[in-house]
């Protein structure tokens, strides 16, 4: 498999046309019709996201803006729009490249080649600073949690706590460990203190997805970050 590319564009016929000619070349192609059914295929963690610009509901330059600070791949937009102002305006929201249609799929799967091995050189480079799980996101940089575009405010110490769980999944900490990774082992205080905070996890959590559940107790050993399958 070449790699996990995203289409989000509204016209059916266009969007099935590319995905048989790049799951002809050995991509892994998933869809979205809508700018708001982009938030759910990002789940899966494309390599690269092929955006519409006029799409319902959200166009694909406010989709581009809302997950460009969380999505490090590269996003090509496809436009019927084709002045030079449209093109700017769509690199200026953070796309990497500019198609307009019509356009020839050879090219595309040029383009698409060409921004995959910039990628994987870049990745050789540089260590990920983008963590995903699911829906949520982690900012290495900026030291800040995603619920899909959602900012989650964690102080410094709860972020690392769940930085702690979330890069290790399905792994059960006890409270002892967990206060000695984040607090030291010289550290005044006790292991009740990891409880507090990860009620305080918990609580900002379940305000940006109520039905959704990411730390869960194994009694009487400790915590866990839930993978979602």
């Amino acid at each position: 498999m070449k790699g996990k590319i995203l289409i989000a564009d509204d016209e059916r016929d266009i969007v099935a046309f590319m995905c048989d000619a790049l799951q002809d070349e050995g991509y892994e192609v998933s869809v979205a019709y809508d700018g708001q059914e982009v938030f759910d295929q990002l789940r899966e963690i494309p390599d690269l996201i092929i955006l519409d610009v006029m799409m319902p509901h959200l166009d694909g330059l406010e989709v581009c803006q809302a997950i460009r600070d969380r999505v490090s791949c590269p996003i090509l937009f496809l436009s019927a729009r084709s002045s030079e102002a449209d093109r700017i305006q769509g690199l200026a929201v953070g796309g990497d490249d500019y198609i307009v249609k019509p356009f020839s799929m050879q090219e595309l799967k040029a383009r698409i080649q060409a921004h995959l091995r910039r990628e994987q050189r870049s990745h050789l480079d540089h260590q990920p600073k983008l963590l995903h799980q699911g829906d949520l996101t982690l900012d290495l940089d900026s030291l800040q949690l995603f619920y899909r575009n959602l900012p989650i405010p964690l102080t410094s110490r709860e972020f690392e706590l769940f930085k702690l769980l979330f890069m290790h999944p399905n792994q059960v900490f006890s409270r002892e460990q967990i206060y000695e990774r984040i607090w030291g082992v010289d550290a005044e205080g006790d292991a009740a203190t990891v409880t507090e905070h990860i009620k305080n996890i918990r609580a900002k959590l379940v305000h940006a997805a109520p039905e959704e559940t990411f730390v869960t107790t194994v009694w009487g050993v400790g915590y866990k970050f839930d993978r979602k399958k």
